[in-house]
């Protein structure tokens, strides 16, 4: 039984309530208010993509420390998702959104003014954290500010925000670095929540509806903290175990992960068996096909696009030099197409139901093997144009997927327990996203050392063509070209790519006292550095990253065929489904 106050009491005279009639007129302005909290807050899990480099050269950090700014941001937002609805239920949806709010707002300031990566790291969990508090109490306000036949319409336009703040953040960020304000750099990607989030929070003071879920009972402390164990003993060591080559307490998280995991489903199912006390998930619901396969499709779905997006955007930036602005324009066809997919997803879902997904997959699937030949095919003459169309096809299989996936997993569950449900399939994808880039971090850096040998090959014939025209003998054609090849198969195969290995300053030291003429030296230098390294750059991350899609191929095409285990939904449901008006 919901407890609704559709009055803003912020707004209100003392004495006086408003009725349903002023909040009711008020319903864009609350979708508005809420949506961009959603779109804010699924923005900070991409955004931070193409300022990967930019923030690694300026805070000194490490490849593990970088994987870290995105992917706790992920877990911290899990692990509070369903805990946070559980407090909107019981003091009030309005007030935990507007703290929700308040506290992003001031994580995103302090991101910004982060001195060092640990700070930022630091900030970026408080930041999830408070993302964890708004996002669940968003669908409950909306359930309660519209009517039920304008309610599908709001549904699918928070669909579509989910979708696009995750892929528009590559997009925006670029900008917003290239525009450099006041010298702001990468910090100005956090500093745009400031305005956003501030009026945001005085709309929401003044026109959100205060509502409740009367008779809601305590919290599941203990749960929530089995569960946040477990998750954070799964995701740390997976993320910084290799910069540490694998030290022991790693491999003992590694263990304890599964067994917490374990234990919260014991402790769970205990408590569903007693009256009084309220599980954070409801064991019953496991008995529910749509949640057990719609919990799997989400954790290894949503492993997938972030993923993508984090080897994509360091490869055209750190690999082929693009700017972050012209990376993140590389994208933007798919952003197009995920908004266009979200829209018509509504007609799609009604003819095809839960097939749906399947097209989604399917389409992702398709997109992203075209990504693979493409590469494969130019190779380090790649340019981002040739990307287009197999990303648009990539953008338009999201689009059929993400608008409507929660809605058509929970129009197939048959319980009263689709509010748990709900708040469980928003924390696994979370999850899944921190998964998959602890994943696609582990393989991608380890491409990168394994493919070097081959790819400084690949330079050797232009270099040695270059060391003859300037003249250089030839053993010391032969010595230079060795010294390139050590120096670069060190440099990809350190844990830090950004640090200068010992080889390689042996052979500016070595050239600084070589007896050759000043300008041989200057022709040297332009054909190992300006010509070599680049050339033997673009191949170990051309091959690297084609190689790591493979993960997002294995990611969708499980995906598409998870899918086909979700019972029908009928055309009754659709209604209700998000992306599906």
């Amino acid at each position: 039984m919901e407890s609704i106050d559709v009055g803003a009491k912020a707004a209100d005279p003392p004495g006086t309530s408003p009725g349903p009639a002023a909040a009711y007129a008020a319903r864009w302005v609350v979708l508005a208010v809420t949506l961009s909290a959603i779109f804010m807050q699924m923005l900070d899990t991409t955004i931070t993509m193409v300022a990967l480099p930019s923030l690694q050269s300026d805070l000194g950090a490490t490849f593990a420390e970088i994987q870290l700014v995105v992917a706790v941001y992920s877990l911290a937002f899990a692990c509070t998702l369903v805990t946070g609805g559980r407090l909107g239920d019981i003091h009030g949806r309005r007030k935990v959104f507007l703290i929700g709010m308040l506290g992003f707002t001031t994580a995103s300031a302090l991101c910004g003014a982060a001195p060092n990566s640990t700070f930022l790291i630091v900030s970026r969990v408080f930041q999830g954290l408070c993302s964890g508090l708004m996002f669940p109490q968003v669908l409950s306000i909306l359930q309660v500010t519209f009517s039920k036949e304008e309610r599908p319409k709001a549904l699918a336009m928070y669909g579509a925000s989910v979708g696009l703040g995750t892929v528009l953040g590559p997009v925006l960020g670029g900008w917003l670095i290239d525009l450099d304000i006041m010298g702001t750099d990468w910090r100005a990607i956090f500093y745009v929540n400031l305005p956003v989030g501030l009026v945001a929070l005085v709309f929401g003071l003044v026109k959100i509806p205060e509502s409740s879920a009367a008779g809601a009972r305590r919290l599941d402390v203990t749960g929530a903290g089995i569960l946040t164990a477990g998750l954070f003993s799964l995701i740390l060591p997976l993320v910084i175990g290799r910069e540490h080559d694998w030290p022991g307490w790693s491999l003992v998280l590694l263990v304890l992960s599964p067994l917490l995991l374990a234990e919260f489903f014991v402790y769970e199912n205990k408590l569903s068996k007693l009256a009084d006390r309220s599980p954070l998930v409801p064991t019953s619901l496991f008995r529910e096909r749509s949640f057990t396969v719609g919990l799997l499709i989400s954790v290894v779905f949503f492993a997938g696009i972030p993923s993508f997006f984090m080897t994509f955007i360091m490869s055209l930036q750190i690999g082929f030099g693009y700017t972050p602005i012209s990376a993140g324009l590389v994208s933007l066809g798919f952003a197009a197409l995920i908004a266009i997919g979200s829209a018509r997803s509504a007609a799609v879902v009604k003819r095809l139901g839960t097939k749906t997904l399947a097209l989604g997959t399917g389409l992702l699937l398709v997109g992203m093997s075209g990504v693979i030949a493409t590469v494969h095919w130019a190779g380090t003459d790649l340019h981002g144009y040739q990307l287009v169309p197999s990303l648009m096809v990539a953008g338009l299989g999201g689009g059929f997927f993400l608008a409507p996936c929660t809605g058509i997993i929970l129009a197939g569950i048959r319980s009263r327990e689709a509010g748990s449900a709900s708040g469980m399939v928003a924390t696994v994808q979370q999850v899944g996203i921190a998964i998959g880039i602890a994943v696609a971090g582990i393989l991608f850096y380890g491409l990168l050392g394994s493919n070097a040998d081959g790819a400084s090959d690949t330079a050797v014939p232009r270099l040695r063509s270059d060391l003859a025209a300037a003249g250089v003998p030839q053993d010391q054609q032969g010595q230079i070209t060795q010294g390139f090849q050590t120096c670069f198969h060190d440099k990809m195969n350190q844990k830090d790519l950004t640090r200068t290995p010992a080889s390689c300053a042996r052979i500016n030291k070595e050239l600084a006292t070589s007896p050759m003429p000043a300008d041989v030296k200057h022709k040297v230098q332009n054909a190992v550095l300006a010509k070599a390294v680049p050339e033997a750059r673009k191949a170990n991350f051309s091959d690297s990253f084609e190689q790591v899609v493979y993960w997002q191929i294995g990611c969708f095409g499980l995906s598409c065929l998870l899918v086909l285990a979700l019972p029908k939904i009928r055309p009754e449901d659709v209604q209700d489904v998000p992306g599906g008006a």
